[in-house]
């Protein structure tokens, strides 16, 4: 009898928990074989001068890579690390290992999709399956309380409907067995160099961020037990200056699932109460959601503006030397620059910081939102395709949530300076 063997294609779902399609594949088979893409593209320049992924997210996502990889070979197995672009190493791949299916988490940026449509059609040729699960929301689509197309656009309407009617899953556990493909050339962890990175040029992202599973965990972990033990101390009145949870870099690549951290959170507030920063954090996953969910219902329509696309083709290059400024910290401006330099530094800024210098650029600057949204893609930790555009176009105008077109400037300027509660999921 010949035996099934399901390739597992990770992507940005770097774990062993909650992670449908490797439950999945377990028991719908009888050997995987997990492989992780290198995709070049996501390591070249951009029409905007920046390139796909900065210094510090491609060692985040490294770091993140050789944990998952190391999680495998406590079982028996190996990741299966291939540089290229899937469509082009797939068919070899499927062919050399007698693959019977492929599966892999969906995306909903527009250029994730394309290449998920890319790699359908040569494995379709060979009359092999390319399996779809959807596993980056905190809900399951079919959980929601409306169709994908009936989605509300404002999110304060999203938010009261699915907190009210939907209902979040358990997550799936980590496997504990796995068989593994027999293989002897699992493939070598690039190093940052050979993805065009010259380290001696950049700051160290410091003791915040360290990828993998088990780091995410960690971090989660010392975030509830912290809050959870001021707060009693506090008589439930804590003080939550400055907050910011600094979860999204796991969340971005799937190290950590929104899911897990919901029921840890509903864990924690089980045992200590709940309190305003577990809110805050639970309000940021469903700002993920609505993002993914608004990028699946209408795609590139989703932003409101003509010729988007051209732009984003061919980005005009006026008030060069006012975006070189933005991007140094040198406008003059002080928090905006203290932002700025902090994101160069280290990959991340708290949600009011991105806030107040994406207003600065396109409110104050006058600049297109489509050059800062390329900026962030290339600097943040925690990039997300669907958070960071949609986010920047709403902010612009240019998006579907009508409440978020104004911005007072200096009422962030203000909030910021008096140290009000900011977070960042």
């Amino acid at each position: 009898m010949k035996l099934k063997k399901i390739l597992v294609w990770f992507r940005n779902d770097l774990r062993l928990h909650d992670n449908e399609i490797l439950v999945e594949a377990i028991a719908k088979s009888d050997a995987i074989l997990p492989v992780y893409f290198f995709d070049p593209r996501y390591f070249t320049q951009t029409s905007f001068d920046t390139v796909k992924t900065g210094f510090n997210r491609a060692r985040f996502l490294l770091e993140s890579i050789l944990a998952l990889r190391a999680q495998f070979q406590k079982l028996g197995g190996d990741l299966l690390l291939v540089v290229g672009k899937p469509e082009e190493q797939i068919t070899d791949i499927v062919t050399k290992f007698d693959i019977s299916e492929v599966y892999h988490h969906r995306e909903v940026g527009p250029e994730e999709t394309n290449i998920s449509t890319l790699v359908e059609d040569v494995l379709w040729k060979q009359r092999i399956n390319l399996k779809h699960f959807i596993g980056h929301t905190l809900y399951n689509k079919e959980d929601l309380p409306f169709p994908i197309k009936d989605i509300p656009d404002l999110f304060a309407q999203f938010k009261k409907k699915t907190e009210r009617d939907a209902i979040v899953k358990e997550c799936f556990e980590s496997p504990t067995e796995i068989t593994f493909i027999e293989n002897e050339d699992w493939g070598v962890l690039p190093e940052l160099a050979e993805l065009g990175f010259d380290a001696s040029e950049e700051i160290s992202i410091g003791e915040d961020f360290h990828g993998g599973e088990e780091a995410g965990f960690l971090h989660m972990t010392n975030l509830l037990t912290a809050n959870s033990e001021i707060y009693m101390k506090s008589n439930g009145k804590a003080a939550i200056d400055k907050f910011s949870a600094k979860l999204s870099a796991w969340l971005a690549i799937g190290c950590l699932s929104p899911r897990r951290v919901y029921w840890m959170i509903k864990d924690a507030e089980h045992q200590f109460g709940g309190n305003h920063n577990f809110s805050r954090i639970l309000l940021g996953l469903l700002f993920r959601d609505y993002y993914r969910f608004m990028f699946k219902k209408h795609g590139i329509k989703f932003f409101q503006e003509s010729e988007l696309e051209m732009r984003i083709e061919s980005p005009e290059k006026t008030h060069d030397h006012l975006m070189e400024s933005w991007k140094k910290g040198e406008t003059g401006h002080k928090l905006v620059d203290h932002y700025m330099t902090e994101l160069v530094a280290t990959g991340f800024i708290n949600h009011a910081g991105r806030l107040l210098v994406a207003t600065y650029l396109v409110h104050v600057l006058k600049i297109h939102w489509t050059n800062g949204a390329a900026y962030f893609e290339e600097k943040l930790i925690d990039y997300s395709a669907a958070s960071n555009w949609g986010n920047w176009a709403n902010l612009a105008g240019a998006g579907l949530d009508l409440k978020s077109k104004m911005f007072d400037i200096d009422k962030q300027i203000k909030a910021l300076e008096l140290d009000l509660p900011v977070v960042s999921a």
